[in-house]
């Protein structure tokens, strides 16, 4: 931290993904920005690119490995609503299919959940180490009033269980460390892009503008933050 913070982003070919990376590499505090996707990335002056598979534990701890700590940051943004073969989030409990929601766990949930186990260790003893996953409001069990999208919103509230988990162990082990998961608001991304016909203008972000709040709201946690789901506007959603 001398130097300048070390931070790494999971997911860093995505819209929010790459707009992180951006951004922080152009801040004057950060020294190293670590940008993981699947295939590898152009790199900077201060940006190092790795590759690894999200349903890959090996890769996911070859790629920790190589980075080592000590880490200030770890953002994951990884996630999925949409299949691999086409098909959207189920409006009916009777679209429910069991390879559909084994296959927004892995993505939603197990796959960060990996990545915690091996990012973990590396935070930085000391300072304000922060390990921050992108969820969803929709994800929230008390906020549900609609109902539908079954897996993706329970793979986003499995995904707030387990940054919740690491967040009470963080505490026993690295007491400075915040673990947190965050609602990145809507998002222009091909994620989003088939829903969101009824968003309203105002409520439509760019992946930069997303970006942008989402580090800031980073920068304001303090301890008492850690385990929540924060939404992008610095507000804490119910679990």
């Amino acid at each position: 931290m001398e130097n300048g913070l070390r931070c790494a982003v999971f997911g860093a070919s995505g819209g929010i993904g790459a707009a992180l990376v951006s951004q922080l590499a152009a801040r004057s505090d950060v020294a190293e920005v670590h940008a993981l996707a699947r295939k590898p990335l152009q790199t900077g002056a201060k940006v190092h690119t790795h590759t690894f598979d999200l349903a890959d534990e090996a890769t996911i701890a070859a790629a920790c490995a190589t980075i080592g700590g000590p880490l200030d940051l770890v953002i994951v943004a990884t996630g999925r609503l949409i299949r691999d073969n086409g098909d959207g989030p189920e409006k009916s409990w009777r679209a429910l299919n069991a390879d559909a929601m084994a296959e927004m766990f892995a993505i939603n949930a197990i796959g960060p959940a990996l990545i915690g186990k091996h990012c973990a260790p590396l935070l930085r003893k000391g300072g304000k180490p922060v390990f921050a996953a992108i969820s969803a409001k929709v994800g929230s069990i008390a906020d549900n009033r609609l109902g539908g999208w079954h897996s993706y919103r329970a793979s986003k509230a499995a995904l707030n269980m387990m940054v919740r988990n690491f967040a009470i162990e963080l505490g026993r082990s690295n007491p400075a460390a915040i673990a947190v998961t965050m609602h990145p608001g809507t998002v222009d991304t091909p994620l989003s892009r088939p829903f969101q016909r009824n968003v309203p203008t105002e409520k439509l972000f760019t992946a930069e503008q997303s970006a942008t709040y989402l580090l800031g709201v980073i920068d304001g946690l303090t301890p008492t933050d850690t385990g929540t789901l924060k939404s992008w506007d610095g507000s804490t959603l119910p679990f």
